[in-house]
C-alpha cells in the first residue's frame, strides 16, 4: 500500500477532547446523559433550530427522522441518486420508496426543475442532500414542497456550518440530519443529530431512539437503540467550538486550489453558488478529459490522497437494480465517471497545497 503524504481526510482530536472523554469515563456515567443533552442544545442553537436529538450515527438520524416525519410503507420520497447510499436506504428502512431525480451538473445537488416531474399522488416528501458541503437551491425546493404539500427533509450530513443566503443548512426542512463520522467537518467518532422546530417530531424522535420508552421499562411504540454516548457528546461539544474556524481554513484551502487549477482545460474546479457558504467537506473537481480512475491512480502514486465520491450512483447499485430500478439519470451517471475529491481539510498546509497543484499539473502533462 502506498503511504499518502497528504491524506484526503484526517480527524483533529486535541488534548482537550481527550481530557473531556477521560472525565466522562472516570465519572462512570457513560451512556446517554447530561453531556448528550448539552451537545443537543449547543448544536441546535448553533444551527438555528429549537430541538436537537442526538443519535448513534448519521444513518440512524435519517432513519429516525423519516419515521418521525411519518414516512411509511408505500410512500414515495424523491431524493438524489448521487450521494452516500444511507440517504436512500433510510427511506427503504421505513417501507417507503426512493424516487431518484437527476442532479444539477454544476452543484451535484438535486435539480429542482427535474424534480418537479417526479411528483405523483404518492409523493410524501423530498429528501435533499447538501452534497460535499454545498447547500442545495433552497428557495426553489421550499417552493416546490409548499406547492405540493410535501415534507422537506434535509440530509446535511456533509454540511456542518454551511449556509444558504446566510441561514444555516439544517434549519430549512421540517426535519434535518447530521453525521459526526470521523471524516466529517467535525466529529464524535460516530454519531448523528436530528434537528427540528416541531415539538411533535422531536418527541417522536426521542421515543424512537430509545426503544419507544415513555418512562423506564414502559414502551409505547416500536423503537430502536439509536442513542449517543456521553463520551461521544463530550467530543462533539468541544469540536463544535472549533467548527467555524476549521470551515474557514477549508474555504481558504479550496480558494487556493481553485485559483491555481481553474485555468487547466483538462479539469473543472468546483462551482460555488453566489447564494451559499460552501464548507468543502470535499473539494471535488471534474476530470472531463481524463478518466477519474486513472487520474486518481496517478495522484495516489505521488502520495496525494484523493477519493472518488461516488463511483456508482445509487440507482445503479446492485441493491437497487435487484429492486427493479432501471431508469437512466445521465447527469449523476456522468458525474460518477468524472468526480475526484482532493484534500482541503484544516491540516493541509500551504506546502501541501502547492504539492497538490504541482502533482495535478504533472499528471495532466
Amino acid at each position: 500500500m502506498i503511504e499518502m503524504s497528504i491524506p484526503i481526510c484526517k480527524p483533529i482530536i486535541s488534548d482537550k477532547e481527550i481530557n473531556l472523554v477521560k472525565e466522562v469515563l472516570e465519572s462512570g456515567m457513560l451512556a446517554q446523559g447530561k453531556k448528550v443533552e448539552e451537545f443537543e442544545k449547543n448544536f441546535s442553537k448553533y444551527t438555528g433550530t429549537k430541538y436537537g436529538i442526538a443519535t448513534s450515527n448519521g444513518t440512524t438520524s435519517l432513519h429516525t427522522a423519516l419515521l418521525a416525519a411519518g414516512i411509511k410503507k408505500g410512500d414515495e420520497v424523491i431524493t438524489t441518486p448521487f450521494s452516500f447510499i444511507a440517504s436512500s436506504n433510510s427511506i427503504l428502512y421505513c417501507g417507503g420508496k426512493p424516487i431518484f431525480s437527476d442532479i444539477d451538473n454544476k452543484t451535484f445537488n438535486l435539480d429542482p426543475q427535474k424534480l418537479k416531474k417526479k411528483i405523483t399522488d404518492k409523493t410524501k416528501a423530498i429528501l435533499l442532500v447538501h452534497l460535499y458541503g454545498q447547500p442545495c437551491g433552497m428557495d426553489e425546493l421550499i417552493e416546490i414542497s409548499d406547492e405540493n404539500n410535501l415534507i422537506l427533509i434535509e440530509d446535511a450530513c456533509q454540511a456542518h456550518g454551511a449556509e444558504y443566503k446566510g441561514k444555516k443548512c439544517g434549519s430549512f426542512g421540517k426535519v434535518s440530519c447530521f453525521s459526526f463520522y470521523a471524516t466529517k467537518n467535525m466529529t464524535t467518532g460516530e454519531g448523528g443529530m436530528i434537528l427540528t422546530n416541531s415539538e411533535e417530531i422531536s418527541e417522536k424522535c426521542k421515543l424512537l431512539r430509545d426503544h419507544g420508552q415513555t418512562s423506564r421499562y414502559y414502551h409505547d411504540v416500536l423503537g430502536y437503540n439509536f442513542r449517543m454516548t456521553d463520551f461521544q457528546a463530550a467530543i462533539g461539544i468541544e469540536q463544535l467550538k472549533k467548527l467555524d474556524n476549521w470551515n474557514k481554513i477549508r474555504i481558504e484551502n479550496a480558494k487556493f486550489l481553485t485559483e491555481n487549477l481553474e485555468n487547466l482545460n483538462e479539469i473543472k474546479t468546483p462551482y460555488v453558488s453566489p447564494k451559499v457558504k460552501h464548507v468543502f467537506h470535499q473539494y471535488t473537481i471534474r476530470t472531463e478529459k481524463i478518466s477519474n480512475k486513472n487520474f486518481s491512480d496517478e495522484l495516489t502514486k505521488k502520495g496525494i490522497g484523493n477519493k472518488i465520491y461516488y463511483p456508482v450512483p445509487i440507482h445503479k447499485q446492485n441493491l437497487y437494480l435487484n429492486l427493479g430500478y432501471k431508469e437512466n439519470l445521465p447527469e449523476a451517471e456522468l458525474a460518477s465517471k468524472q468526480v475526484l475529491s482532493l484534500p482541503v481539510h484544516p491540516l493541509v498546509s500551504k506546502d501541501d497545497l502547492n504539492l497538490i497543484v504541482n502533482s495535478i499539473k504533472e499528471v495532466i502533462e
